[in-house]
């Protein structure tokens, strides 16, 4: 089994007394199913999934009466062999947006207590009359309160080195780096920017990274991708609705072309020609709603909070895993990537959604700061109570935005980073990419 981040989670939540419903969220493939399995295997005595896409026939245990009482009565009368043990059974709802009455049912679950209640879904962020799957049903009354929701993304870096047999006595080795500053021994800096871009190319979802940690084989990592690509094109075609399918993935598919250029900021005439925002914007939210892209705003004004400063006009778009977009850009890049001899403007673009991808997985909102044609930092983020700058470069060149930033706002730390080593130079900070896990 994978080991992850989310499994510490699940463990508090298991551990809080007079606890809610567990509601997780997240993008198809990136192992929700699996980890709740295999989390209810090592602490509980009992399991009992239902899968509404699998098994609709089960909705009828949450018609009519939704006492706590009743619905555990159905569950025996429909499950044959289920045992219900108080304190030590966890019930999984999988796919729970396909039965409204079963979310609505999360409230009084919750304060029925007997049993631990798990809730799932792949495509839970879109609107309810945005999706087109005629089984997805609107909740009558949604549970607040009663339901915690948490957000599920592919493997972060930190839990691929896991996967590679690195325990956290390396991780907290190389986080010793990061909070002292000092330079990383030449050796060690060259293995973990290797296993950085082995990390781009593999990506984050738990199939492809277990099956290239047993055979290490790229091609296999190429396959298993184009799969999971697949899926997303399945569930644009089943659950955008009507003309918005064929925008949805004109969209999607535009997305490695937009961040392949010098200005990344997305334009809808990328996607279409004389294509504007009357048309497709509908298509990015879906995007992001489905957690297949993350959105970045450009911020008019650096300070707190970043949120009232946005542009909603001017924006960037990330592919929601690193190794999904090499994937779309194919073997080849790939290829290149790992060998050290990709150039150019898709390069930046390769790291800066990984650098995105790993401060949406550090739970902070995306923002630029782009004031004029001169100007452009990749990041600001709100950390440590104010906004701080990051601008991300493919090698190691120089910082002229970051040093206007610098020089503007001052801000207690700015951080460039790299292919290369650490360094300092007052409140500026260089690090090689892999240790953006640690902002």
């Amino acid at each position: 089994m994978l080991k992850r981040k989310m499994y510490e989670q699940l463990l508090r939540w298991k551990n809080n007394k007079g606890k809610e419903c567990l509601l997780i969220k997240g993008a198809r493939q990136v192992g929700k199913t699996y980890l709740v399995r295999e989390f209810a295997k090592a602490e509980y005595e009992s399991f009992v999934e239902i899968n509404f896409h699998m098994q609709s026939s089960l909705k009828v245990i949450f018609e009519g009466d939704k006492s706590a009482e009743e619905i555990y009565k159905r569950i025996t009368a429909n499950i044959p062999g289920v045992k219900l043990i108080p304190g030590k059974t966890l019930i999984f709802l999988d796919e729970i947006q396909k039965c409204a009455n079963a979310r609505t049912a999360l409230k009084f679950l919750a304060e029925d207590g007997r049993y631990d209640v798990i809730a799932s879904g792949s495509l839970l962020g879109l609107a309810y009359g945005k999706d087109a799957d005629k089984d997805v049903e609107e909740v009558e009354s949604v549970p607040v309160g009663y339901e915690k929701p948490l957000m599920m993304y592919s493997l972060d870096f930190e839990e691929f080195l896991w996967a590679y047999g690195y325990g956290s006595d390396t991780v907290d080795y190389l986080k010793n780096f990061f909070n002292s500053k000092e330079k990383i021994p030449f050796e060690v800096n060259e293995k973990f920017e290797a296993i950085l871009n082995e990390y781009l190319v593999v990506g984050g979802m738990p199939e492809v990274v277990a099956d290239f940690m047993e055979r290490k084989d790229f091609t296999r990592v190429q396959e298993i991708q184009d799969k999971i690509l697949a899926s997303y094109a399945d569930d644009i075609s089943q659950h955008a609705k009507g003309a918005e399918k064929v925008k949805v993935r004109k969209c999607y598919d535009s997305i490695p072309r937009q961040l392949a250029k010098e200005n990344k900021k997305f334009k809808y005439s990328e996607v279409e020609s004389k294509a504007t925002a009357r048309k497709f914007g509908d298509s990015i939210q879906w995007l992001r709603d489905a957690n297949m892209a993350y959105i970045c705003y450009n911020t008019t004004t650096p300070m707190l909070p970043l949120k009232a400063y946005e542009k909603d006009s001017e924006f960037k778009v990330y592919i929601n895993d690193t190794g999904l977009l090499l994937a779309l850009y194919g073997f080849a890049t790939k290829q290149a990537l790992l060998n050290g001899n990709l150039k150019g403007f898709a390069k930046g673009g390769i790291y800066e959604n990984f650098v995105a991808e790993t401060l949406v997985k550090n739970g902070y909102s995306l923002h630029y700061y782009k004031p004029n044609d001169n100007s452009n930092l990749e990041f600001v983020i709100e950390r440590n109570g104010e906004v701080e700058p990051i601008e991300v470069k493919s090698g190691n060149t120089a910082t002229k935005s970051l040093n206007q930033f610098i020089e503007n706002f001052s801000p207690s730390v700015a951080f460039k980073l790299i292919s290369g080593n650490i360094g300092e130079n007052e409140r500026k900070i260089s690090l090689p990419h892999y240790l953006t896990m640690f902002i």
